[in-house]
């Protein structure tokens, strides 16, 4: 006799399957880019594509950091991710909690502003200009000022503000407190797990944003790692490591060894941040979603 449950369970396999297609399309490149950046030169110019070397090395990393290139460039993109991130969630809080307010005169019409401005845009030049006449060129702040403000995001912690109790600010505002503190000791408080979740696209973008960097900034010292992988990868530029800090018989490895390691080393302190806001992100990101 046929069992009823086997069209269910053929199902269930058919779907495990391309989830495991799925995961491994995924999973696969960054084993490739790890593995290659452990495996020693002579092994990977034989081999080409490596999942699991024979022969590990770290000469690509000690090539790398044998200037302070990498480690410079990696403090730039920190400082940019963490004072970015903070930049744009108080200003993103700061513009959504008053478009939140119900009885704001005009918030339709400011609303509309904010979507008009997720379609249309002044465009690359009229941006260069203005980064230009403020004097943000060469500095860090060309890379945090310009945008301050996602109107995606913004879109999101407004529509989680609205969905707080409104007894809690007017208890709020019957004590004395004003609107800043209201936001600041009551609102931000309970919006942890879409402050999580925003911080978290804010800052993959700031991490991984390298075409701003190129656009407003000419001093290399001012470059995130970013714009040094960009040199590597796509334009095949040396200039991170420093031969003569080896001795006479010491051989740079080869450009796929150190363009490897140079793409782990940026790519691995945005994973470590990762996990400590994962339980956070989906929860804010769905919250913050369900009214428009």
């Amino acid at each position: 006799m046929l069992d009823h449950r086997l069209p269910g369970r053929i199902l269930d396999g058919m779907n495990y399957l391309l989830l495991l297609l799925v995961a491994a399309a995924c999973v696969l490149p960054f084993i490739y880019i790890l593995a290659s950046s452990l495996t020693a030169p002579e092994e990977l110019l034989k081999k080409g594509f490596i999942l699991f070397p024979t022969k590990f090395s770290l000469e690509g990393y000690r090539y790398i950091l044998s200037t302070d290139i990498i480690l410079s460039s990696l403090g730039v993109s920190i400082f940019i991710t963490v004072a970015g991130t903070l930049a744009n969630l108080l200003f993103t809080a700061l513009m959504a909690y008053p478009l939140a307010q119900r009885d704001l005169m005009g918030v339709k019409l400011f609303m509309k502003l904010v979507v008009f401005s997720m379609l249309f845009s002044g465009g690359m030049i009229p941006t260069y200009l203005v980064v230009k006449e403020t004097g943000l060129l060469d500095s860090p702040a060309a890379l945090i000022v310009p945008g301050l403000i996602s109107a995606f995001n913004l879109i999101i912690m407004r529509s989680f503000f609205q969905q707080l109790p409104d007894g809690l600010e007017e208890a709020a505002r019957i004590d004395g407190c004003s609107d800043i503190g209201i936001l600041f000791r009551i609102v931000l408080p309970l919006s942890a797990p879409v402050l999580a979740s925003l911080a978290l696209f804010y800052a993959v973008g700031h991490w991984n944003a390298y075409f701003n960097a190129i656009l407003y900034v000419n001093e290399s010292k001012f470059w995130p790692i970013q714009v040094w992988l960009r040199q590597i990868v796509i334009l095949s530029q040396g200039g991170i490591g420093d031969s003569t800090q080896f001795d006479d018989s010491y051989v740079a490895p080869p450009a796929e060894t150190i363009k490897m390691a140079v793409i782990v080393i940026s790519i691995l302190p945005i994973l470590i941040v990762y996990p400590f806001l994962q339980k956070h992100f989906a929860k804010g990101a769905l919250l913050g979603s369900v009214k428009g």
